[in-house]
């Protein structure tokens, strides 16, 4: 790959899917699918240009992931938010490598109305996602759309598993 950063942000795509799988078990000890056909898999999606589908789809999420030294989450977010439209997911979020630090400590970033939307979902209070979740909340300024709520990639990890359980019939792109 030609592209420095182009290769940089791939590996952390990777990094992200390889994660999330082992963690919800949907591979064996070598990385390979349970079974391939599963909706449920945790995958990278191919760039579709100006109808781009979001870096890894993750049902019911698509994850934007972001290994950029200086953060513009709110527009990230954004981002994630029309992502997630065009693959037909119902949540979009980002994940931002944290550096020098295991891949499980990477920050998941949620806008406040995804966040409430999933928490609703989970049928869960707010005090009870951030006990769970390890969620905190960033405001900055009067301009809501700024905010944001974030937590590790590990918790991220556990939040998606318990909505999966909760959610049998999780929602799955439209194709």
């Amino acid at each position: 790959m030609a592209n420095p950063n182009k290769a940089r942000g791939t590996a952390w795509e990777s990094s992200v899917r390889d994660f999330l799988n082992r963690f919800l078990g949907l591979v064996d000890e070598h990385g390979s699918f349970w079974d391939p056909y599963d909706g449920l898999n945790v995958r990278r999606a191919a760039q579709e240009g100006a109808r781009d589908v979001g870096d890894i789809h993750a049902a019911p999420f698509i994850l934007e992931c972001k290994d950029i030294k200086n953060p513009a989450v709110p527009t990230w977010l954004r981002q994630a938010t029309v992502e997630a439209g065009h693959a037909g997911f119902p949540y979009g979020v980002v994940v931002h490598k944290t550096r020098r630090a295991p891949v499980s400590s990477g920050r998941v970033h949620f806008s406040v109305a995804t966040w409430t939307r999933v928490r609703l979902a989970l049928g869960h209070t707010s005090r009870t996602m951030a006990e769970l979740y390890g969620c905190t909340a960033t405001v900055r300024g009067l301009d809501t759309g700024r905010w944001y709520v974030s937590m590790s990639l590990l918790d991220f990890a556990a939040l998606l598993g318990d909505y999966r359980t909760r959610h049998a019939g999780v929602p799955r792109a439209v194709r």
